[in-house]
């Protein structure tokens, strides 16, 4: 009798091994949302699609024992978090480190005109050399996202743990865990009131489970 030779195991982090889960979703729509540059500037708050978008959120984790929420100081994404809170009875932490980018002077400025500018054809293929006037570079803004997640990844060790952030910061989160140069991270959309999910198990390189998606429920992206 041959003895036949059990098939290779996958080397590396499926969906049932209980690893650290990070599900980084963006802020739902605001009335400016894709018409002018935000950034950090007060007082900017959801529109009544993207209180909806953030409900959606909420209703899409159903499932997923959720252990810690983080948001961005700023009120579009501390909004979009509120459901989630309600539904987990969790508090929401604000952490810097999931701060919007900040584009200085660029700050508040209507996206067309930008787009005009010979600048924005660096900041669409050669971010990693951009800098916003009087403000961050995309260095440092991706330097910062990466630090805070790997902050959060330890504090909560094999837990699930949503972070409520904005578009150019998980998307430079999502290009690092991909191991892509950042010069192309502009490559990736993150929609409103989307999630991205990103685990890391000890001993290998993250695993990007999930991008921009705005549909399906989250729970199975945690094993019984």
């Amino acid at each position: 009798m041959t003895e036949s030779t059990p098939p290779a195991q996958p080397s590396g982090p499926s969906l049932t091994q209980q690893g650290t889960l990070l599900l980084l979703v963006r802020h739902g729509e605001t009335p400016t949302t894709g018409m002018v540059l935000p950034g950090r500037a007060p007082g900017l708050h959801l529109s009544d699609r993207g209180r909806a978008q953030a409900e959606r959120v909420a209703e899409r984790l159903a499932g997923l024992p959720v252990d810690a929420l983080y948001s961005s100081p700023l009120e579009r994404a501390c909004e979009t978090a509120e459901p989630t809170a309600a539904r987990t009875g969790l508090d929401v932490n604000h952490d810097a480190g999931l701060l919007e980018c900040d584009f200085g002077e660029w700050t508040g400025a209507v996206i067309a005109d930008l787009a005009a500018l010979p600048e924005w054809r660096t900041v669409q293929h050669s971010p990693s050399f951009f800098r916003f006037p009087g403000g961050d570079s995309f260095r440092e803004m991706q330097e910062r996202i990466v630090g805070a997640l790997d902050s959060l990844r330890a504090a909560h060790a094999g837990g699930v743990v949503v972070c409520f952030s904005h578009a150019d910061p998980i998307k430079a989160a999502v290009a690092h865990a991909l191991g892509t140069h950042l010069d192309l991270f502009q490559r990736i959309v993150i929609s409103p009131g989307s999630v991205s999910a990103i685990s890391f198990m000890a001993g290998h390189a993250p695993a990007v489970l999930m991008v921009n998606s705005t549909a399906e429920p989250l729970s199975g992206l945690r094993g019984p």
